[in-house]
Order: structure tokens, then C-alpha cells, then sequence
């Protein structure tokens, strides 16, 4: 069997949701039948070496952000004339107009486009990625063969702006039950770690410091709760999440709860800190399918989420849905959480894990790209 031939075309390869859920559909894809590379707009980043490791191609254009450039198009253009893809999947606004024209200047490759977003708030989008956006709604009847939205939420936000909906289908983000999964131990160590009780009741947001994430709420909800629960603690993570941001810890000091709460910065080790929660939460106003939610649910913990994006189709029943840019709402569903006992919130965790086990598990997910390429 000769392999089909897949390439990947992503802005950057930081971490982030969409380069996560590259990287897991590249890690669990039947490489018997494809055979991928990827591709990179601009720098390696950190999961190029991860990927990399998986037998697979990467390299980088070099492009810097944010700034046009003919002649990275045109070698784009070469690489893939000379590798010959069966396919090409873009990732995320840029990739997909830059990736869609050098394609069509290649010509005859189908190429699939992929949308992360579900709003284009100018409070939390660049304005460059608003056009970028805007311009792909435009050359969207010529450039793809189809279009993939990462969530629900974002079909009619981009048929909205223009795009072909006749292309468009929903493909979710998948999760990977045996690295996400509970683990007491977990528990025991990452309070040790925070040199916190044991017993020490942990509520988590994982997310990178972005005006959508609005950790500002997460801060003034967490006050809120902190002055009834005063032995409450609070775990952060991600990009900028560290005392050092002045701003965030401005925030904290200010709402008079920085010492409960613990700012990790960028960690490796999710799995665990996911599983050592009671209850995890998302304080977005602005959403996709956010992967840090199916990540908690995998891992048995009950979660708490801004109504944005596909938030609440992830969640269902298993957790709490509140409104965005609502601190009292937020602290008010953590409440109801912590008065359903230990094991009130264990009950909703088996539940969490299940919905994901029954729609979003990622062997699933990868069948679905798997059976758009090979349509193609």
C-alpha cells in the first residue's frame, strides 16, 4: 500500500490548542496509510522536537509575525511541488490563507482548511487576525476543497462572515484517556509540592495570560468565594501565569487572596495537576473547543465554564455552565460545587470522564480527519 500523503500547515508550533490537537492527531494516526509532515509559518517552537520524535518531517518557514511575506509564499510553494501531497490541512486563520494560495500556485491538492475560533471579539483578537479572518471568508469559495470548525459554535459565527458553508463541517477536539486520567496520587503530591493540607480543597484554571482567558474574573470570582471559604486555594498555569506578571498579581494582591493562590507559570506535567483538582474552571469570554476542559473531565474532576464557544456541549450535565464576564455567577456555581460533598463532585467527575470517553475520545476524532482525507 502506497501511503497517502499529508501535509500540515500551522502558523507556529508553541503549545497551544490547535498545535496540541495537531500533535495528537499526528500521534495516534494509522501511519500505514498516511504518511504526514508538517510544516511551520514561522519557528520550530517547542513541539517541533515532539513531533519530530514521531518519525515525522517538520520544518519552518521562518516568517515573523505578523508580516507579510511573497517570497516565504512562493517557498512554500516549492516545498510542497516537491514533497507532493496528497492533501493539505491548514491550521488557524494564517495558515489557511497562506497555505490556501500556495497550494493553488502548486495547484490540483485539495486542501482542507481549519477554523479554532468561535468569536472574533476585537477585546480579545488582533486586529491583523480579524482581517486575516475576514480576507479568508472572501477567497473561502476558491481556495479550500473543505472547511473544518474545531466546534459547533463557530460554523455560523464564520458563515456569518462570509464563509462557504457548503464546505463546512465540525470535527471536535479529541482526548487521549490513558495520559488524561484520575490518579489519587496526583492529589497527595501537587499539594505537597504547593505545601498545602492534604485535605485542602483546589480549585485550577489552566490557561495562558490572553484578554480572552480573563483571568480578571477568575480573580474577583475567587475573592468572592475566598470570603466564605477562606481555606480554599487556587491553582494557575501557563504562559505569563507567574508573580511576576504585575498585572495578574496586581490583581490578586489587590483582591487580597495571594496567599491562596499559586501561579506555575507554563508546566509540562498537566496531567497531573489536572487530576490533583477538585474542580477545574474556565473564565474565557472568548472560546473555541477548549482542550484544557476535555482534559480536566478525562481526568475524573467536575468543571465549572464560561457559556462560550463549545464550553458548555463538552460539559453537558457533568458540571456548571455560567456567563461570561459574571464573577458573582462564577463564584456562586463553585459554591453549589463545594456544597455537593466530596462525593457529590466524585459522582460528577465519573460522568465528566464518560462524556468524553463517548464523544470525544481521540481514537474517534482521528478516524473522522482520517476519513476526510482519504475522501479527498
Amino acid at each position: 500500500m502506497i501511503a497517502r500523503r499529508v501535509a500540515h500547515v500551522i502558523t507556529g508550533l508553541n503549545p497551544g490548542g490547535a498545535e496540541m490537537m495537531l500533535f495528537k492527531l499526528l500521534s495516534a494516526m494509522d501511519r500505514v496509510v498516511f504518511k504526514p509532515e508538517v510544516i511551520s509559518l514561522t519557528g520550530m517552537g517547542p513541539l517541533a522536537e515532539r513531533i519530530q520524535a514521531l518519525d515525522i518531517t517538520v520544518r519552518a518557514l521562518g516568517m515573523r509575525r505578523g508580516v507579510p511575506n511573497p517570497l516565504s509564499l512562493l517557498r512554500l510553494a516549492v516545498w510542497l511541488r516537491r514533497s507532493k501531497p496528497d492533501v493539505i490541512q491548514t491550521w488557524m486563520y494564517h495558515a489557511d490563507l497562506i497555505g490556501g494560495i500556495a497550494a493553488k500556485l502548486v495547484g490540483g491538492i485539495p486542501v482542507i482548511w481549519g477554523i479554532r475560533h468561535s468569536n472574533l471579539d476585537p477585546q480579545g483578537s488582533k486586529r491583523k487576525t480579524i482581517w486575516t479572518a475576514n480576507a479568508c471568508a472572501r477567497l473561502s469559495n476558491w481556495l479550500p476543497t473543505q472547511i473544518v470548525c474545531c466546534s459547533e459554535a463557530s460554523l455560523p459565527v464564520h458563515a456569518a462572515l462570509g464563509y462557504a458553508t457548503r464546505k463546512m463541517c465540525v470535527i471536535p477536539n479529541g482526548f487521549d484517556l490513558d495520559f488524561f486520567k484520575p490518579d489519587p496520587s496526583s492529589r497527595r503530591s501537587v499539594r505537597a509540592e504547593l505545601g498545602i493540607p492534604e485535605d485542602t480543597l483546589l480549585i485550577g484554571m489552566f490557561a495562558r495570560f490572553h484578554a480572552q482567558k480573563d483571568h480578571r474574573n477568575f480573580v474577583e470570582a475567587a475573592a468572592l468565594l475566598h470570603a466564605h471559604h477562606p481555606d480554599i486555594h487556587f491553582l494557575l498555569c501557563g504562559d505569563g501565569i507567574t508573580w511576576e506578571n504585575r498585572v495578574l498579581s496586581g490583581w490578586i494582591v489587590t483582591a487580597s487572596i495571594h496567599e491562596h493562590c499559586h501561579l506555575l507559570g507554563p508546566r509540562e506535567d498537566i496531567p497531573r495537576l489536572a487530576a490533583a483538582l477538585d474542580i477545574a474552571s474556565s473564565s474565557s469570554f472568548g472560546e473555541g473547543f477548549p482542550n484544557v476542559v476535555g482534559e480536566a473531565m478525562s481526568c475524573g474532576v467536575p468543571c465549572v465554564v464560561t457559556d462560550v464557544g463549545d464550553s458548555d456541549r463538552i460539559v453537558g450535565t457533568t458540571g456548571r455552565i455560567v456567563a461570561a464576564k459574571d464573577p458573582e455567577a462564577l463564584a456562586m456555581a463553585w459554591t453549589e460545587m463545594i456544597g455537593l460533598g466530596e462525593e457529590g463532585r466524585r459522582r460528577l467527575g465519573v460522568a465528566a470522564r464518560k462524556r468524553v470517553m463517548d464523544h470525544f475520545e481521540l481514537s474517534k476524532i482521528v478516524k473522522k480527519y482520517e476519513a476526510l482525507y482519504t475522501s479527498l
